[in-house]
């Protein structure tokens, strides 16, 4: 039987620090009106259809954050938040005190009872281009059968997603003939050199090259209704696993979406995109970013101005 789902949200989690860059990225701006990554990010996602955006924050944010983001865009979409914290834990797991949360799958854990539905997760920091938005909007509202969750991840072409200022860490995925996603590995340290992209896992004493125009995560996935649902059972796995480490070890999202694969719950189509991504990784790269949404804005892609 073949049903369609809802209407579906934006979540964007928003609780980093950026400890790279050295501040907040999510409250720098990049935008001729002084327009945020945030704001490009959600006027694409507003374009493609989304009308409910959800924040997942830490509390000691909150207050600047309504002020500088929240307040403008609740005149466009509803606006809700959802606040990332240690507590924030299947029933039966001890709260302990880590220094910073479990990482984006347990950011988008924490959205369990406000987003009901299906949804899609994004970076705040991250700039993704309005075809993802699109793409993913699309195939959230169309049909979903079978017994399996379908999912769907935003690809990349490595080569648009690097930075020249130093290493960034992106999933490399592998997909089959119909562009589903067979494997996703994670690559922490992958530089642009003059030969190409190349990735190190000794310190930078040996390098691997990449495969040219090679498809990455961006971390930018959409989820059907009942998704979450999973998220708990995925969490309880993962913390009972004898290497995880309750001080120390990160509940990554692409961590539940294989976990999902495997046990064969769920499947994950590709969506290839052209646009280029930006980023802030480093506070060089924020010229990058203001000469680019300046281009795109004097060729009409957005308005001088978008919330006006």
């Amino acid at each position: 039987m073949q049903s369609v789902n809802q209407e579906p949200t934006l979540v964007i989690m928003a609780a980093g620090m950026g400890s790279r860059f050295g501040g907040l990225k999510q409250l720098t701006p990049v935008g001729p009106r002084g327009e945020f990554i945030i704001d490009y990010s959600i006027y694409d996602a507003l374009a493609a259809g989304f009308r409910k955006v959800v924040f997942v924050i830490k509390r000691e944010i909150e207050a600047e954050f309504r002020e500088k983001i929240g307040a403008r865009i609740a005149r466009h979409a509803q606006v809700d938040y959802v606040f990332q914290e240690l507590d924030c834990l299947p029933e039966g797991i001890p709260v302990v005190q880590r220094e910073k949360p479990w990482g984006t799958g347990h950011a988008v854990m924490c959205c369990r009872g406000t987003v009901d539905g299906p949804f899609v997760v994004i970076n705040a920091d991250d700039y993704y281009g309005g075809t993802c938005f699109r793409l993913l909007y699309d195939f959230l509202t169309g049909p979903q059968d079978g017994a399996r969750l379908h999912l769907a991840m935003a690809g990349y072409i490595l080569e648009n997603t690097l930075t020249e200022n130093g290493s960034v860490s992106r999933g490399v995925c592998t997909t089959d003939s119909e562009h589903y996603l067979t494997d996703i590995v994670e690559r922490v340290r992958i530089e642009k050199r003059a030969d190409g992209a190349a990735f190190t896992e000794d310190e930078g004493r040996t390098w691997e090259p990449l495969p040219a125009g090679c498809t990455v995560s961006m971390n930018c996935w959409a989820f059907p209704a009942g998704a979450l649902e999973k998220f708990e059972k995925v969490f309880r796995g993962f913390y009972h696993d004898p290497s995880t480490n309750p001080l120390k070890s990160e509940f990554y999202l692409p961590f539940v979406v294989d976990r999902l694969v495997i046990a064969g719950e769920a499947d994950v189509q590709v969506l290839e995109t052209p646009d280029r991504w930006y980023g802030m990784t480093y506070q060089e790269d924020r010229q990058k970013v203001i000469d680019a949404i300046r281009a795109m804005t004097d060729a009409g892609k957005y308005p001088d101005g978008l919330w006006k």
